[in-house]
């Protein structure tokens, strides 16, 4: 039987406001970080190389944890992870950070909002990219804008390997090949006469420094580095491939390939032109490379910019879905009115549930 005094002291305890502080989390918390995600009904990485890669690999962008949690004594109340980047626009360089792995728990209203606001204090703007209904719902309401939005597209490879990754469990899987059967057929084959594609080791990425994406007038982009491809190269989650591209001796172009099963990612593409030709030369590359595996049922890719998606409609892509772009930030960021992005700028690049994640 509870003594009276213990009753009293628990409830003198109770009574006492609680210490709730945001800080950086360690691998110490991976843990406490996972079943929170789990609790939520996020998908979540859980081996402690792809937690260490995501939240404390060290990158020259972010100095220390990318990841953050508020807690409640030892209790893990809500975590945010972090991607940052770096916004190019109008002559401007703004720190920029997109939020991942960001959740809270039920019982604890308002502690994910704190925890975003939090993480925004510590750069010039915060963007997002698509999300669950409650995100999409809530983002305005704490600040978020639209800007702009990213399809996804998708390009059968192969119907045979379309059948081994769904399997014939499925009865939609008869449908399904006819329909990447039928796209893959009519899909059009532009030129790349003169065109070639070098694989680039972990620590080549230099040969690309003089062809990366720039800010434009009318749109503005995220800017990518060596250091940037050095990180992705290394990630234990799925195998990622760069690959230059050259013309007449010259390297004009790049693109990252993330091979997640049968799937291949377009994570990431850029020519150094503004002619339509290049463009789906730079995409038709791609589609050569991916289609070089011999487990590769399609290559997908994200398109925000009016250039790409019409060079990956070129190689016979299709468009699947389309998710809004958001920003959060002060006046140095109020002139961005669209914001550029790829699968290399979201968690998506790498997430992967196991079998049957095909789009076609």
């Amino acid at each position: 039987m509870m003594r009276v005094e213990d009753s009293a002291a628990r409830a003198e305890l109770a009574a006492q406001p609680r210490r709730r502080c945001v800080r950086p989390s360690g691998p110490e918390d991976a843990a406490a970080i996972t079943a929170l995600m789990s609790e939520a009904g996020l998908r979540s990485n859980t081996e402690p190389r792809h937690l260490h890669w995501k939240y404390w690999r060290e990158r020259p962008e972010w100095a220390g944890s990318r990841s953050y949690v508020l807690t409640d004594g030892s209790a893990v109340l809500a975590h945010a992870g972090v991607m940052p980047a770096t916004l190019l626009a109008d002559g401007k360089r703004l720190r920029l950070a997109h939020v991942i792995d960001w959740a809270a728990r039920h019982s604890e209203v308002g502690a994910g909002v704190a925890l975003m606001k939090h993480v925004g204090r510590l750069t010039d703007a915060l963007y997002a990219i698509g999300g669950s209904a409650d995100t999409v719902k809530i983002l305005p309401q704490i600040g978020f804008r639209a800007c702009g939005a990213v399809a996804g597209y998708v390009r059968p490879l192969s119907a045979i390997n379309l059948w081994c990754e769904v399997g014939a469990g499925s009865w939609r899987i008869v449908p399904r090949m006819a329909r990447s059967i039928l796209w893959r057929m009519r899909a059009s084959r532009p030129s790349l006469e003169g065109w070639s594609v070098s694989l680039l080791a972990e620590g080549e990425s230099g040969r690309i420094a003089s062809v990366l994406p720039q800010a434009r007038a009318e749109r503005a982009v995220l800017e990518r580095g060596e250091a940037l491809f050095r990180y992705m190269l290394a990630c234990p989650i799925v195998p990622m491939m760069l690959y230059a591209v050259e013309y007449a001796d010259r390297v004009r172009g790049y693109f990252l390939l993330a091979l997640v099963g049968g799937q291949t990612r377009l994570a990431d593409a850029w020519v150094d032109s503004t002619e339509p030709t290049d463009w789906r030369a730079l995409v038709g590359c791609a589609v050569r490379e991916a289609s070089r595996r011999k487990e590769a049922a399609e290559l997908v890719a994200w398109s925000s910019d009016p250039m790409l998606a019409q060079a990956l409609a070129d190689n016979g892509f299709h468009q699947r879905f389309t998710l809004p772009v958001m920003l959060r930030g002060g006046a140095q960021a109020a002139s961005v009115s669209t914001l550029r992005v790829q699968m290399l700028d979201n968690d998506a690049l790498y997430l992967y549930e196991g079998r049957d994640q095909l789009w076609a």
